[in-house]
């Protein structure tokens, strides 16, 4: 009961708080950044959200590459990183009109992962907010996972843009955050998440998308025996 609660409560924030955000950032587009970074910050401190933060942030990383189990993800990393971060989503995100502008207002880029001629639209916005200084973040897996033991395949588009811009990459892992907040199912248990910041690099050679994938796999793993697992048992115990 508590949970559901608090999920009803953090969609009665979104619908009263985010309109106004949004007005903000077309008002006065130059600070769209640390509106955002003012609505997630005070959606974490008014909700005690509780996380672990592991391993050391790269402010010179220029895209960002993470898993996706919940909105939660979202929420944490515009609320602590610093940078002027630019989200790349489905474009089917775009339509549904409040999160739609939320979206659009800040100049997020929104593409169809199942077309081609996408390529050319995604490679020309990622230029354009990298020479602006801001930090691209993408889910290689292209949506939400079920918070599993593995990571759903993941698509080419992050390995596109690494390797036409020449980017330093940073991998994020996230384990526990659909645990915590699941707006799908209305349960929002606040449990404590993990993030953890792998080592950035600059990719050599041509299998560096597929050791990605199997580091930030072999992370989550780790994360997930130790935090969801072992919760699990000690519950049962």
């Amino acid at each position: 009961m508590v949970s559901k609660i608090r999920a009803f409560s953090a969609v009665v924030y979104v619908v009263l708080v985010i309109p106004f955000c949004i007005a903000l950032m077309y008002g006065f587009p130059k600070f769209h950044r640390k509106i955002r970074r003012a609505t997630a910050w005070i959606f974490i401190k008014l909700f005690r959200v509780k996380a672990q933060v592991i391993g050391e942030r790269d402010r010179e990383a220029r895209i960002l590459v993470m898993n996706h189990q919940s909105f939660m993800d979202v929420i944490y990393l515009e609320a602590t990183h610093p940078n002027n971060l630019c989200w790349i989503a489905k474009k089917e995100l775009g339509k549904p009109f409040l999160y739609g502008h939320a979206l659009k207002a800040p100049k997020m880029i929104l593409i169809n992962r199942e077309s081609k001629k996408e390529l050319v639209h995604l490679l020309k916005e990622s230029e354009d907010r990298l020479q602006n200084g801001r930090t691209l973040c993408i889910f290689p897996e292209g949506t939400r996972s079920l918070g599993g033991e593995k990571f759903l395949p993941f698509k080419s588009g992050a390995k596109v843009l690494v390797e036409h811009f020449g980017l330093k990459v940073q991998p994020i892992v996230f384990c526990g955050t659909r645990r915590c907040l699941d707006m799908g199912a209305m349960r929002f248990s606040n449990e404590t998440f993990v993030m953890k910041y792998l080592p950035s690099f600059t990719p050599q050679g041509e299998d560096w998308f597929v050791e990605l994938k199997e580091t930030m796999q072999e992370e989550y793993s780790k994360l997930y025996s130790e935090f969801v697992v072992g919760d699990l048992q000690s519950l049962k115990g």
